[in-house]
């Protein structure tokens, strides 16, 4: 069997972070996501809403450095949870257990101002926290090449 999916979207609002009762962070967000595609007879492209969760550090990258409005992009499982509302009613919420996170917009692309390199060990070639990676050694943080280069509009080669 297989489970995974990726979305791509920009966040509704803050991540909420919390604290489980032994102190396990996690962190709650939403994620809008457009569709590919417009409806029928040319009418506008409909925005889909998915709910995500992620845990421990990954959970911890997402608070500090995501805002809302800021492009994400989840990598995880899609997941179901059952629960009852206050009427007694069952319900089921789906979400997204996310395993890694990536900024989906470049530095310049944002009105935040972000340090690219602040997240040391947390983050991978592609600017996002890997949870397979978190009990490996923390990596030498080298600057990225790409701040190196003059906004003049010439290629470097």
């Amino acid at each position: 069997m297989l489970n995974h999916i990726v979305i791509m979207g920009r966040l509704v609002k803050d991540p909420e972070l919390r604290y489980t009762q032994s102190q396990v962070p996690v962190a709650s967000f939403t994620v809008a996501v457009d569709r590919d595609f417009g409806g029928r007879d040319g009418a506008e492209r409909q925005t889909d809403f998915v709910d995500c969760v992620a845990w421990r550090q990954t959970g911890e990258f997402v608070s500090k450095y995501f805002q809302k409005g800021r492009m994400i992009v989840v990598s995880g499982r899609l997941q179901s949870r059952k629960w009852q509302d206050r009427e007694g009613n069952n319900r089921t919420n789906w979400e997204i257990q996310a395993d890694n996170v990536y900024f989906g917009d470049s530095k310049r692309d944002s009105d935040n101002s972000y340090s690219q390199n602040s997240y040391g060990s947390q983050s991978n070639n592609y600017g996002g926290y890997d949870s397979a990676k978190q009990n490996t050694p923390a990596p030498q943080v080298n600057p990225s090449p790409y701040e190196e280069l003059e906004d003049d509009g010439e290629l470097p080669f």
